[in-house]
């Protein structure tokens, strides 16, 4: 996978995980995208945050051989999965 493709994957369910604490499903599949993140993109310290400046955009921080940096993902792209899976009532039980 495309390191772009697993940010954004990673970032979605950092926030579904964030937002719903208790859905291990969600737990899990975080912790497949961090270990992906690591072992195929060897990326350490990976962090998101909204961004205050811009309240439409997440950043990502990681970094690569020593080298900090960072990615803006779209907010409403980013959080498009945790609102399909809130809007499903099989999910919310």
């Amino acid at each position: 996978m495309k390191l772009q493709d697993a940010l954004f994957n990673w970032l979605q369910m950092d926030i579904v995980a964030k937002k719903r604490p208790h859905d291990q499903a969600a737990l899990d599949t975080l912790h497949f995208f961090t270990s992906m993140l690591a072992e195929d993109h060897r990326l350490t310290h990976i962090q998101t945050k909204e961004d205050s400046k811009q309240d439409d955009t997440y950043t990502i921080t990681y970094e690569l051989d020593g080298q900090q940096t960072h990615v803006r993902i779209d907010r409403v792209s980013a959080e498009q999965l945790w609102h399909d899976i809130e809007s499903n009532p099989k999910y919310n039980e």
